[in-house]
């Protein structure tokens, strides 16, 4: 398949891992792409480990399983990388993007001998300043995007404005905190 971008999730459940993945098939769908957004389901409760995944094409995409061999991995909360193997299969010429704060070489400790590239970005800092309170997922979402190149600045920040727009009509409070959020994001998401 033509330019097929495949990612993979690690969050905790209520950190909106699941809803990121969705919201970012949405605005690749937006831009023309093929898409594909799903959560792996389980036990699922608050706070426990969850996975969710993402394919995104320039054609049709037939194939309709797991993602064991991601481009890219995203993990929304770096507690995970002490119980969860966030580097199985990733492929060393994708990158992983890690919400933390901490140092880079704490975080190779933590990646198994991944030699790939590696991001991080404070999305706590970013959604606690922009929104308030921490919702992870939303910086995430920019990040992943910018550093993945799924669509330009410009693109994902209209597309989600108007996603806001919908998801929040009834809030309409909350659509500057995640615009905002977005933009940091995209700006403070750097490689390690």
């Amino acid at each position: 398949m033509s330019n097929l971008i495949e990612i993979r999730w690690h969050g905790r459940g209520g950190q909106g891992a699941k809803t990121a993945s969705l919201l970012l098939a949405d605005a690749a769908f937006n831009t023309g792409k093929y898409i594909q957004g799903f959560p792996e389901y389980g036990p699922e409760r608050m706070g426990a480990p969850i996975t969710a995944y993402n394919r995104i094409s320039d054609e049709p995409i037939t194939v309709h399983s797991n993602i064991y061999y991601p481009d890219y991995v995203v993990v929304v909360d770096d507690s995970l990388l002490d119980c969860v193997d966030v580097t199985a299969g990733l492929k060393e010429e994708g990158a992983i993007v890690i919400n933390t704060t901490k140092d880079p070489e704490t975080l190779r400790k933590h990646l198994k001998g991944y030699q790939g590239n590696v991001y991080s970005i404070n999305a706590r800092k970013i959604s606690e300043e922009a929104l308030g309170r921490y919702f992870p997922n939303t910086p995430m979402l920019a990040a992943i995007v910018k550093v993945a190149g799924i669509m330009s600045d410009s693109a994902l920040l209209a597309d989600m404005e108007g996603s806001f727009k919908h998801k929040f009509a009834k809030k309409p409070e909350v659509i500057e905190g995640n615009m905002k959020a977005l933009e940091m994001a995209l700006k403070e998401v750097r490689k390690v």
